[in-house]
């Protein structure tokens, strides 16, 4: 994520514009064609090089780790990712300021910034059958570089402390170790929370769609199967 850190103009845009609930990856926990999605980033993307190994480590992941406890399966894919990626800034790698890679893309790359790790880890934990309940990308602000951040948080339950997954760091902490994060607000399926002093607040389902709506539709074409709630 860039260096600046303009909240209230983000969370404008996350009210009206994001994101989950109004649409969710359909068959998560169905296996995933990769022979055709494989073909299909081909020819989105040309030449895969070095990503076709990326895609197929991830492929391999997600076909063995669906019998491993949760807590098992946060470090795989925490681990896995921050292995496979190298952190890249959006106007470096694709020449815009703000843009939101699909696990494909990100795997392809190799690289890819905050978000982007999240995302992927959000798809991957959801696949391997973590509900989404216990699942929020979060945006935070990382106090010791002075910068927007994004993690990905899992909650055992919904009063418990979330734990924190998080490219800068391998090791999955409790947010209350986590004292150089600070949150702003989250979101997954369900909608969108705010934090507080009694706890987080959800603060509404998000009707229209933006940005993770190009990140469905582009998964759509990559041969992921798509499903439209409401």
């Amino acid at each position: 994520m860039a260096a600046r850190f303009a909240i209230p103009r983000t969370l404008r845009w996350l009210g009206c514009a994001l994101l989950l609930a109004g649409a969710m990856l359909g068959g998560l926990h169905a296996d995933w064609d990769f022979s055709l999605i494989s073909r299909r980033a081909q020819a989105l993307y040309g030449p895969l090089g070095e990503g076709q190994q990326r895609i197929d480590a991830w492929q391999q992941l997600l076909a063995t780790q669906k019998q491993i406890g949760e807590l098992e399966q946060l470090n795989v894919v925490n681990r896995f990712f921050n292995k496979q990626m190298r952190y890249e800034e959006d106007i470096d790698l694709w020449h815009e300021v703000d843009y939101w890679e699909t696990p494909i893309e990100a795997l392809w790359k190799g690289a890819g910034d905050c978000e982007d790790y999240a995302i992927a880890k959000y798809f991957s934990l959801r696949h391997l059958g973590v509900s989404s309940d216990k699942l929020r990308i979060t945006y935070v602000k990382a106090l010791r570089l002075n910068r927007a951040h994004m993690v990905l948080t899992y909650y055992s339950s919904p009063e418990a402390m979330p734990l924190v997954l998080d490219s800068l760091i391998d090791a999955i902490k409790p947010a209350s170790q986590r004292t150089d994060l600070l949150p702003v607000y989250s979101f997954n399926a369900e909608g969108l929370w705010l934090p507080g002093a009694k706890g987080n607040k959800k603060v509404g389902d998000t009707k229209r769609l933006s940005r993770w709506q190009d990140v469905l539709k582009k998964m759509q074409a990559e041969g992921f199967p798509v499903e439209t709630t409401n």
